[in-house]
């Protein structure tokens, strides 16, 4: 017997009475279990799973024994005939606690999406090994350096060697707050300290820092006076950061910051960072924003785009990306001048 409404669901579902034959088998069941899984056969003979020693999973979980409080059996990885993973989980239902199990639903799910998961965890794995390993490898290798070598480098050649250490653990001190950051924003776990602010002076800030470290020109242009905005200095600060050198890397020509406070009955203000580059495909768009997206050999860790994005919506802002009149990239930041984060 099989209820046409359970053919209906995702997942494979398999159900027993109480004595221990099945019932019902959806139509997903049916094609995870094969044709074995049918209405009539004892629920061992129609769940033909196995974990990687082989035990099948009736006698591993035992439905109809144990404790006469257990209702359930929790998620756990299975094997199916065809050798795919499937995530299995149970319901027992009894009439009253201890009493005899009236019923056994057995809720069967693809294992993909943890296969996927799995793939994705490997994949940041991999990627924060490589970012990490960068920096300690020079790190590592100056210091080396300088314990074989001290008594016969001069003090300028000691000098450098410190002074690339002290770059490079900066450089690692940024990408484990990025790493952070990420994890916060994940998990809607940011702490934001906002306050009225004048973005005019932390934007200013900014880009006197960033032209101070490249040759490329980084233009301010802000009008006269305070732009006033309801920001958390400091996450409004890094998502300035981020886009200008994100801009100075990736892009070409002169970076262009222009400021602005918004008009309207809206306050706040708008902030436009534009470069002279070839600018950001339409269809990657979306992707820039997503974490550890990486294009070309500019390099960085890909985290940069993802940061500023979850910052700007945590202040209940909005971040966009278009052309540039004329080519190259522009990312506008639409920043509020109130407190919009529950709005």
């Amino acid at each position: 017997m099989t209820d046409p409404t359970l053919d209906l669901l995702p997942d494979g579902v398999v159900l027993a009475g109480p004595d221990g034959l099945v019932t019902t088998v959806n139509a997903v069941a049916r094609r995870m279990l094969g044709a074995g899984a049918r209405a009539g056969r004892p629920l061992p003979e129609a769940l033909t799973l196995v974990d990687q020693a082989g035990r099948d999973w009736c006698t591993s979980n035992t439905p109809y024994a144990g404790l006469g409080t257990r209702t359930g059996i929790p998620e756990q990885s299975w094997l199916l005939p065809s050798g795919g993973e499937v995530l299995v989980s149970a319901r027992i239902h009894r009439g009253a606690p201890h009493a005899p199990v009236g019923q056994v639903a057995v809720c069967l799910r693809s294992g993909r999406g943890r296969e996927r998961l799995d793939r994705e965890r490997s994949d940041l794995v991999a990627t924060v090994a490589h970012e990490l390993r960068s920096p300690l490898t020079g790190v590592k290798g100056f210091v080396q350096a300088m314990l074989n070598r001290w008594d016969q480098l001069n003090d300028d050649q000691k000098k450098l060697m410190l002074t690339t250490v002290n770059a490079d653990a900066d450089r690692l001190a940024r990408l484990i707050a990025e790493l952070l950051d990420v994890a916060r924003i994940d998990t809607g776990r940011l702490s934001l300290y906002p306050r009225e602010v004048d973005a005019k002076v932390l934007v200013g800030r900014v880009v006197d820092s960033v032209q101070a470290a490249t040759a490329r020109p980084v233009v301010l242009d802000a009008p006269e006076g305070e732009v006033e905005v309801f920001a958390d200095p400091d996450k409004l600060t890094q998502v300035v950061t981020n886009l200008v050198e994100n801009a100075v890397r990736h892009g070409e020509g002169e970076v262009r910051v222009h400021l602005v406070a918004r008009g309207g009955q809206q306050s706040g203000a708008v902030l436009t960072v534009t470069d002279e580059g070839e600018g950001i495909p339409e269809e990657l768009r979306r992707r820039v924003l997503t974490k550890f997206w990486t294009s070309g050999a500019a390099g960085g860790s890909g985290l940069g785009m993802y940061i500023a994005h979850g910052l700007t919506r945590a202040h209940g802002g909005h971040l966009v990306i278009d052309d540039r009149p004329g080519g190259g990239a522009r990312i506008t930041v639409e920043w509020p001048g109130e407190d919009l984060r529950s709005h």
